[in-house]
């Protein structure tokens, strides 16, 4: 075999490698150095006041009169020794949350005392945070459901998160992908972990193709210059959470090209947190692929 055929069976051998010819075409140690940067803001996130792991509660409130404190005789208990015994009530009346504060326990809300007041309306145009020492709430609405989500910022789960485990970055996951843009009246069917499903804006569907297989997500548009899609493989309740994962895409440009990167695919909230109300992939959106890139399931050491 004389070397020009062997040189020719080499480069044939190589062409026909897509996850050579692609990493091929782009800068390796630059773009795994996006998706660390990438992924480090996100645990920082996940770590910080607004993140996910400092969640300590999500108590519902019952039409009426809802006592708090840290105290078992009350409707909604707060951790132990974090709050007074008794630390007042919350009302639920007509689709509004008034609080009721205790004598000697001083919450505040904006650096301010606060006694008495309405916390919640449909028509507040924003929810007070309420702060006690290391804890802080706020209202939530879900469908017909109101409840008061507690932070704690010393939560021991802040000093047990050790990180999350991923797969190792692959730019063969990156994808070219085309937007299919749909009418601004569609809507689609979303479920969230407490049963209730309701229709949401879906603006368009990014369309893709892996292992020479055409694939298509319906997104979710939640302002700014990215779409959210939720969606399933069948790494799920294996490698993967068993609900499903989220990804966060670019809008396309004005061709309606994009890429989907699913080296960015990341857990929802409920796999570190029992207090959230993760929404679940709509059936459309649960691919019959498996996807081996992004966040793996996350386990609590």
């Amino acid at each position: 075999m004389n070397r020009q055929f062997i040189l020719l069976i080499l480069f044939l051998v190589v062409g026909c490698n897509p996850k050579q010819s692609r990493e091929a075409s782009i800068d390796m140690a630059a773009y795994k150095l996006q998706i660390e940067t990438w992924h480090k803001e996100r645990v920082e996130n996940l770590r910080g006041p607004s993140g996910w792991l400092n969640l300590a509660g999500l108590y519902w409130l019952e039409e009426g009169v809802n006592t708090f404190g840290s105290g078992l005789s009350n409707n909604i208990v707060f951790p132990e020794g974090k709050i007074a015994e008794r630390a007042g009530f919350f009302l639920l009346r007509q689709n509004a949350v008034r609080i009721e504060v205790a004598p000697g326990v001083e919450i505040t809300t904006d650096n301010l005392p606060l006694k008495s007041g309405v916390i919640f309306h449909l028509d507040s145009v924003k929810t007070p945070l309420l702060k006690f020492g290391s804890l802080q709430w706020f209202v939530i609405r879900r469908d017909n459901k109101y409840g008061i989500r507690l932070r704690d910022l010393a939560n021991p789960e802040l000093k047990n998160f050790t990180g999350i485990d991923r797969f190792p970055v692959d730019p063969i996951w990156r994808l070219e992908a085309t937007w299919e843009k749909a009418s601004s009246a569609r809507t689609i069917e979303v479920t969230n972990i407490l049963g209730q499903t309701t229709a949401q804006l879906s603006p368009g569907t990014v369309a893709f193709t892996a292992g020479g297989k055409a694939y298509q997500l319906d997104a979710l548009d939640e302002g700014g210059n990215e779409y959210f899609i939720i969606f399933g493989d069948r790494t799920n309740a294996k490698e993967t959470y068993g609900a499903g994962r989220y990804l966060y895409v670019n809008k396309p440009d004005e061709n309606g090209k994009m890429a989907i990167d699913f080296n960015k695919s990341i857990n929802p909230p409920c796999a570190f947190t029992e207090f959230a109300t993760c929404p679940l992939p709509p059936q459309q959106n649960v691919l019959d692929l498996e996807i081996p890139a992004g966040e793996k399931n996350y386990e609590r050491h």
